[in-house]
This record gives structure tokens, C-alpha cells and sequence, in this order.
């Protein structure tokens, strides 16, 4: 465990607490939007990386950002699912870390984000930051003092 009273915490990578790529639900460019908002359902999550087929990191795509795409002036147009693309829709101007940034880097980006996507020199996707793993690694650190 890494001691906030060391300088280990200070020398910790992004990429030591990130979950890995293979572990990360995510979506292609190309996908449609039924495909995305299928991924979203089946996993539970609001948001997702969207890679392309080299895994370089594109945006994140949501569930708000995919109902508010067929939302018609009296009806949901739910058939328009399938006739537009992730890429149409998704958010490509999102926060992004480097595999090798410093984890205090990391903790000031979770603040205003559940996760951060990390990617490598290439804007390969790595996997994600999430705010989870700050609080998980902030608990054992309060419970290891109070023993």
C-alpha cells in the first residue's frame, strides 16, 4: 500500500491503479447508435470509450448524449438508431490521461469526472482512471492509520 506520510504516493503512475483496456466495455467509431446504446444497457454504465480499430481513443459516448439524438418534437424517433453513428454523436473533447502521468494528476481529473480515459504516446487506449480506485486506495490508507 502506498503511504500518503512517503514519497511513494508522489512517484505512483496513472497507469499502476488504472483498469486495463480488456477490462473496459467500449464501442468503435462506426457502431450505431443501437449497438452503443445496447453496450450501455447490458453494463450498466452512462458513458463509454470510443476507439477505433487500432484502439487510439476517439471520445466517450453516453446514453444522454445518444437519447437526445432521437429525440423527435412530439415522439422519441427510437428507428434512428440504426442510421446514425457513435461518431455523429460522441464527445471527442474529453479529459484524457497519459499511461505514465503522475497519480496526483489523476486525483484532481477524478474530482470533476467518474473516470478518465488513459491512453499511451500513440492515443492508444490503455483502460480507465476511475474515482473508485481513488477512494478504494484513500480507505485502506484511513484503515491502515487507525490500526
Amino acid at each position: 500500500m502506498i503511504s500518503l506520510q512517503s514519497d511513494q504516493l508522489l512517484e505512483a503512475t496513472v497507469g499502476q491503479f488504472m483498469i486495463e483496456a480488456d477490462k473496459v466495455a467500449h464501442v468503435q467509431v462506426g457502431n450505431n447508435l443501437e449497438h452503443a446504446l445496447l453496450v450501455l444497457t447490458k453494463t450498466g454504465y452512462t458513458a463509454i470509450p470510443v476507439l477505433d480499430a487500432s484502439y487510439r481513443l476517439h471520445g466517450l459516448i453516453g446514453t444522454n448524449m445518444i437519447m437526445n439524438s432521437i429525440f423527435g418534437l412530439e415522439r422519441i424517433e427510437f428507428e434512428k438508431l440504426d442510421q446514425i453513428t457513435v461518431e455523429e454523436v460522441m464527445l471527442s473533447d474529453i479529459p484524457r490521461l497519459h499511461i505514465n502521468d503522475p497519480i496526483i494528476k489523476g486525483f484532481s481529473m477524478v474530482i470533476d469526472n467518474g473516470f478518465v480515459c488513459v491512453e499511451n504516446d500513440d492515443q492508444v487506449f490503455e483502460g480507465i482512471f476511475t474515482r473508485r480506485v481513488v477512494l478504494k486506495e484513500l480507505n485502506k490508507h484511513i484503515r491502515s492509520l487507525n490500526k
